[in-house]
């Protein structure tokens, strides 16, 4: 059985091809680095063969089946063994896969990204898969082995790397110089703008190794729960301000209700007359609110009726603030029953 096993490992040095388990591999190397003259080497037809000696590709080899010798491969001879009398080459051969590499998966934390909505730095993650097609495999496999990375799997790893740096600047410069909403962002809402910015961004670091990514897939920003929570309360509190004409109305809004709905707690922990107590801090309270409510529209009103007397802007109009009622609804930021409650306060100004 021996005997056999070394006759089977004496005729595959006659042939060199991929090996069956490395078909989906971006660069696959050739183990046997002394190559017989004649032997038969198959080059599929989406791959190129590339033969390399110290560090320089001698030479390279399309598709089909190629009889290893001088006679009609003449780069060969740059590679004969003196030593052996002419019946070896010395030289590392490479696989490199030509056609596109789909669902490369990537993922990582992308550090603290400062929302400019509130102000707050949040730490993202990025996760998803990117096609990337090889243009140049001569300059894949000088650039790989200058940085010693000549297997699949090291020359993967540093790519995902690559991918992670551009995105990492994208997605910061992006939110800087946008002002995009990190909601927005982590929505999905900016994602094919992302994507353009990254797939761009890639090409200065790696045509120089003769890749390129061609596209993404499943490309998600996200942030954990509680600081998504956090946002979002935040978010809302910005646009009521926003809505109620500035930070001091609306917290003094937020104050007359929040002293209503203190006293009605405690009324109906009391007996039948502290429950109509209550009632009344309640209503009192409502009514507080509608008070402060009517106050701003008399004070736009009484802007729109004079406003050359008017030093600076009373806020915005009705409308207005309607209108961003309605994007705090379509965002989710609002329940059902907020915006019904809050434009029915509003239409009372009209």
């Amino acid at each position: 059985m021996g005997f056999l096993d070394s006759l089977k490992t004496e005729a595959k040095r006659n042939f060199v091809a991929r090996a069956d388990d490395a078909k989906d591999q971006i660069i696959y190397k050739v183990p046997e680095r002394n190559i017989r003259t004649f032997t038969q080497l198959t080059v599929q037809a989406d791959e190129m063969a590339m033969f390399v000696k110290d560090g320089v590709v001698v030479g390279k080899l399309g598709p089909g089946r190629h009889n290893l010798e001088t006679n009609n491969i003449p780069f060969l001879s740059k590679l004969l063994e003196k030593v052996t009398g002419g019946d070896l080459f010395i030289a590392e051969i490479y696989f490199v896969s030509t056609r596109e590499i789909t669902q490369v998966k990537f993922g990582g934390p992308i550090g603290d990204a400062r929302d400019p909505e509130t102000g707050l730095a949040i730490g993202t993650m990025v996760y998803g898969d990117f096609a990337l097609r090889v243009i140049d495999p001569e300059k894949l496999i000088v650039g790989m082995v200058g940085l010693q990375k000549t297997d699949n799997e090291s020359f993967v790893g540093w790519f995902k790397s690559q991918v992670m740096k551009v995105i990492k600047d994208r997605i910061a410069e992006l939110l800087v110089k946008k002002k995009w909403p990190l909601l927005d962002v982590t929505s999905g809402a900016y994602t094919e703008e992302i994507e353009e910015e990254v797939v761009g961004g890639m090409d200065k670091h790696t045509n120089n190794y003769g890749v390129k990514i061609t596209a993404f897939g499943n490309f998600t920003i996200s942030i954990k729960p509680e600081d998504e929570a956090t946002l979002k309360k935040l978010s809302k509190d910005v646009a009521y301000s926003r809505l109620a004409g500035g930070f001091q109305q609306y917290a003094q809004g937020q104050a007359m209700l929040g002293a209503a709905e203190g006293m009605a707690k405690g009324g109906g922990e009391g007996s039948g007359s502290g429950n109509a107590l209550g009632g009344m801090g309640m209503g009192m309270g409502f009514g507080m609110a509608q008070m402060f409510m009517n106050q701003q529209g008399q004070q736009q009103q009484h802007a729109q009726q004079a406003p050359q007397q008017a030093a600076a802007p009373a806020g915005p109009s009705v409308m207005d603030r309607l209108k961003q009622l309605n994007e705090l609804k379509t965002a989710g930021l609002l329940t059902d029953e907020e915006f019904a409650a809050k434009k029915a306060e509003l239409m009372k100004m009209l």
